[in-house]
Order: C-alpha cells, then structure tokens, then sequence
C-alpha cells in the first residue's frame, strides 16, 4: 500500500531532521550494509578463536576445566563465524572481498609504490 502524500512529507522531514542533526551517524548507517556487519562478526570472531586456542593450550598445563573453558570460547566463536558466514553468503563475500582488494590493497600497495618512485634518487647526479 503506497504512503499517502502526508505520510511521505512527514517522512521527508524526519529524514532531514536526521541528516541535519547527527551526519556523521547517517554517514555511518548510510555505508554500513549486512555484509560489511557480517564480515566484521567474522573478523572478531576469528580474534576470539585465537585467544580461546591460547587459552585453551595455556590451562591444559593447569587444569582441564580451565582448558574446557578455552575450548568453550573457541567452540562459541566458530558458531559466530558459521552464522556470519551464512548470512553474508557467496555474494556478500565476492562485495567484501572486492571492495577490499578495490580499495585497501590498491591504497596499500599503490601508495608504497608511488612513494617510492618520488623518492627515488636519479641516476643525474
């Protein structure tokens, strides 16, 4: 059912009334899609089994249920990343990796390699 002609100048000016009052919030929700929040799920979650693994490695020494505790860590961030994973999917993943070797590798690497040729000494002197 299509909003009625005071419905959408009501929403207009809410919408401008947000832009107007937080932009950098509205910037940040403007970007900010499913697979962007999936991916860094991902991320942390990855961290958490880092940490868990070290956990878990580190108490065996100590005591098994210290160790069980790692292991719980571990098992609860691998749950987190399978979930993530399937929302962020074949298509998602093929945004957030192209985006990143789009942008970050290109800065990265593009800005070393343009610093390096403008600080280059010349074979002139």
């Amino acid at each position: 059912m299509p909003l009625s002609e005071d419905e959408q100048r009501i929403l207009q000016q809410i919408e401008q009334n947000f832009y107007e009052n937080d932009p950098e919030f509205a910037r940040e929700v403007g970007e900010t899609t499913l697979y962007r929040h999936a991916w860094r799920n991902i991320k942390w979650a990855l961290f958490g089994v880092v940490v868990g693994v070290g956990v878990l490695v580190t108490a065996l020494s100590v005591h098994y249920l210290f160790a069980f505790v790692g292991f719980l860590i571990v098992f609860a961030c691998t749950v987190v990343i399978e979930r993530n994973s399937v929302k962020l999917g074949r298509a998602g993943l093929a945004q957030v990796t192209g985006n990143m070797r789009s942008t970050n590798m290109r800065d990265a690497v593009g800005g070393i390699g343009s610093k390096l040729k403008r600080n280059k000494p010349s074979d002139d002197s």
